[in-house]
């Protein structure tokens, strides 16, 4: 209580609190500081960097269907002002910063021929295309789209959010939350970025993880991506490349299964055989924030003591959250600046 009380009290202008550090948090974050300049933001959070999920992520930009906000227009526009916002990230400050970088690949399938064709994706990219037939027969499948996207490498982007956050002024917390409550008294308002954290604190029975895990190894001659099917990808990121993966529905398994590893290893190697050469670095298991509809809404939440909370949830982005925190965020920073007395946005 003290560590909360100390970091709401310095500084001037209206206190926010960020509740999350993993990717949609630190967006989050910044995103606020670039709105309102004179508050003073505080993330809290009992995970840092690589002890998040999104350390994990391989954070290519490619939509899944089950992607979803309150209806398609929202959707489309948060995956929109995303995409347009690393683009720009890339353009003005680079890779080597920021861990953004252009990637062009492949999504094949032999038996599902519409699995291939990503309506969400096409609109967005520069180059999306049904595969040549001297494409198909190189891969050996029989449908595929070819698509020029972006990947996000969070070993080097979320390390770039939290300078970003810190040099603005922005303070960090270690702390666990068993409820939002405690927050009250010491922020004016809080954004929820707490992912599979707001089962608990918010209650939110929706919230389900979906269990994924991946090999990282060095193969630096892969220089495309590849999908297969709905569960096979290889995604070549800027240290290494990401081979998985699962997608185990309500599991909280947290260790790495011998049979999902020798299975991820086979699919792979059948897809592309040159993997098999590859140097395994390490296996990772997370659990993907998942629910039905991304929550981005605001809430005055009352708790049972009769006090009142200000609150902005942007959680549930399901294997999604790095593609999707720009455009979320954006959307959670201006139902906050809506929540706000008009003084304390000068």
């Amino acid at each position: 209580m003290a560590g909360l009380q100390a970091m709401a009290q310095a500084g001037s202008g209206v206190r926010v609190a960020v509740v999350g550090a993993g990717v949609v948090g630190l967006t989050t974050a910044t995103l606020i500081q670039e709105a309102l300049p004179g508050a003073s933001v505080t993330v809290i959070a009992d995970k840092f960097g690589q002890e998040t999920t999104s350390d994990g992520a391989a954070g290519i930009f490619r939509p899944g269907l089950q992607f979803r906000g309150d209806d398609e227009k929202l959707t489309r526009k948060w995956l929109a002002d995303s995409y347009a916002y690393y683009k720009k990230l890339l353009e003005v400050k680079g890779t080597a910063e920021t861990g953004v970088k252009k990637l062009s690949g492949y999504h094949f399938s032999n038996d599902y021929p519409n699995i291939v064709w990503n309506a969400l994706l096409k609109p967005l990219l520069e180059e999306y295309r049904p595969c040549t037939e001297e494409e198909l027969r190189a891969h050996g499948f029989k449908y595929g789209t070819f698509s020029a996207t972006l990947l996000t490498e969070c070993r080097s982007y979320l390390p770039y959010l939290t300078r970003m956050f810190t040099e603005r002024g922005g303070k960090l917390l270690r702390h666990h939350l068993d409820s939002l409550e405690e927050l009250v008294g010491h922020f004016d308002i809080v954004c929820n970025c707490s992912g599979f954290g707001a089962k608990e604190l918010c209650s939110d029975i929706t919230v389900t993880p979906i269990r994924g895990q991946i090999f990282k190894v060095k193969a630096p001659w892969i220089k495309n991506f590849y999908y297969v099917d709905y569960d096979m990808y290889i995604l070549p990121g800027l240290e290494a490349v990401t081979l998985g993966g699962t997608r185990n529905f309500d599991s909280y398994n947290a260790k790495v299964d011998k049979h999902d590893s020798t299975a991820i290893w086979e699919r792979c190697v059948q897809a592309v055989p040159s993997i098999k050469d590859a140097e395994v670095l390490r296996e990772w298991v997370g659990w993907r924030p998942y629910r039905p509809f991304v929550r981005v809404e605001k809430e005055n939440m009352s708790f049972p003591s009769g006090k009142t909370l200000k609150v902005v949830h942007n959680y549930g982005h399901g294997g999604y959250g790095v593609m999707t925190a720009p455009g979320t965020s954006m959307h959670a920073v201006k139902l906050m600046l809506e929540m706000l007395p008009r003084q304390s946005k000068l």
